[in-house]
């Protein structure tokens, strides 16, 4: 009896740990397990599509004003990048996936974009503000992580992580 009691007040204590460390945001340093998803443009992706090849993640909204700033610079790098192996994609936080495919179209932006979810949070975090970016190395793990709007230049030497 004594032995149960052990093993079960073990194994809460490990699932309390467990929920507290997918409670935290992603930092430099953690390695991100990034789950399937739905593109907006109704692409599937799977996990194995990021493997090996560095990957930007920006997660932004359309009615953020920085975000808006940020966005053509990270256009800007896409364009730049994405051939020489710099990987894309960014999460959006609208409450509707036409608000943000909309957003994107009116804006000619082309990087792969999706829309935020329990699954995405999971594997980064809660969300601290807007723009909030990650780079991923080719072994998912963060190698920048930036809060707020990046200037021109801060994006564009995002392209030193491109193979």
């Amino acid at each position: 009896m004594r032995a149960r009691r052990l093993f079960l007040a073990f194994a809460l204590a490990a699932g309390l740990v467990s929920a507290a460390s997918t409670a935290a945001a992603a930092e430099v340093g953690d390695v991100i397990a990034l789950p399937m998803v739905q593109l907006l443009d109704g692409r599937s992706v799977p996990p194995s599509q990021w493997a090996g090849k560095p990957l930007v993640i920006e997660v932004w909204a359309s009615w953020c004003p920085f975000c808006a700033l940020q966005n053509p610079r990270l256009q800007a790098l896409y364009e730049r990048t994405h051939e020489a192996g710099l990987q894309v994609l960014t999460i959006s936080i609208d409450k509707e996936p036409k608000v943000a495919a909309d957003y994107l179209k009116q804006r000619g932006y082309t990087f792969p974009a999706t829309m935020d979810s329990p699954a995405l949070r999971n594997a980064l975090g809660p969300r601290k503000g807007l723009p909030e970016l990650y780079v991923l190395d080719g072994h998912g793990r963060v190698v920048q992580k930036e809060l707020g709007e990046m200037l021109d230049d801060d994006v564009a030497a995002l392209a030193r992580y491109a193979k």
